[in-house]
C-alpha cells in the first residue's frame, strides 16, 4: 500500500514512464553479517518505491526510491551535516533515516533484496524529495552514499521534476489512480504549471 501522496506519485511517474512497481518492500541486514547486531539489526527498514522496466538495461532497469516529503525541503548539504555529525533528528540519529545510504551491512541488505526480487544487483537509488534546497549533486555524489551501494547510481528526484512529466503525458482515458484522475482533471481545467 503506498502510504503518503508523494509515494503515489513517485508510482504513478514509473508507471507513466514504463516501469512496473512494488511498495513498503522490506529488507534488513543478514543476521550473518560480521556487524548484526540483534538489538539494532532485527528490525526491517523499508524502501518505499521500486520500479523495474522490463525493456531497460544498467542501472536504469530497476529504480529504488526512498521518498521524503518534508514539506520543508530536502537540503542536500544540510542532511549530511546531520549525520556527519551524528545529530539527532526528530527523536533519532539523523543516519538512520538514510540507513543504506551510510551503513553497509544495511546496504549490502538492500542490495540483496532488490536482486532476489528483480535479478538485478545494478540499479538508480532515487531519492524523491517534495522541494529541493540546494545542489542535488551533493547528494548523488557522495562518496560514502556511493561506497555503500557498490558504486550504483544515486538521482534527487523532485516533485516539480515528477509532475511536470506526468502533466505533459496525461490524456483523457481514465487514469488508474486518484492522482492520475486528479492531474487528469486539473489538465482539463485548462491550468497551466
Amino acid at each position: 500500500m503506498k502510504e503518503d501522496i508523494l509515494e503515489q506519485l513517485v508510482d504513478d511517474y514509473l508507471k507513466f514512464n514504463g516501469y512496473f512497481t512494488a511498495h513498503n518492500v522490506k529488507f534488513q541486514p543478514a543476521a550473518i553479517d560480521p556487524d548484526f547486531v540483534k538489538k539494532d539489526d532485527s528490525v526491517a527498514s523499508d524502501i518505499d518505491v521500486i520500479g523495474f522496466h522490463p525493456k531497460r538495461i544498467g542501472t536504469d532497469r530497476v529504480w529504488v526510491v526512498s521518498c521524503k516529503s518534508w514539506q520543508s525541503g530536502f537540503d542536500p548539504r544540510a542532511k549530511i551535516a546531520e549525520i556527519e555529525g551524528r545529530k539527532v533528528v526528530s527523536g533519532r540519529q539523523a543516519w538512520r533515516a538514510f540507513r543504506e545510504l551510510v551503513k553497509r551491512k544495511w546496504a549490502d541488505g538492500l542490495i540483496s533484496k532488490i536482486e532476489k526480487l528483480t535479478g538485478c544487483s545494478e540499479f538508480t537509488y532515487v531519492t524523491a524529495v517534495t522541494k529541493l534546497k540546494g545542489d542535488p549533486l551533493i547528494w548523488e555524489q557522495h562518496q560514502l552514499f556511493r561506497d555503500s551501494l557498490h558504486g550504483n547510481p544515486i538521482k534527487i528526484l523532485t516533485l516539480q521534476e515528477m509532475l511536470g512529466d506526468l502533466y505533459g503525458k496525461m490524456n483523457t482515458t481514465l487514469a488508474s489512480s486518484d492522482v492520475g484522475r486528479l492531474l487528469q482533471v486539473i489538465k482539463a481545467s485548462g491550468w497551466k504549471p
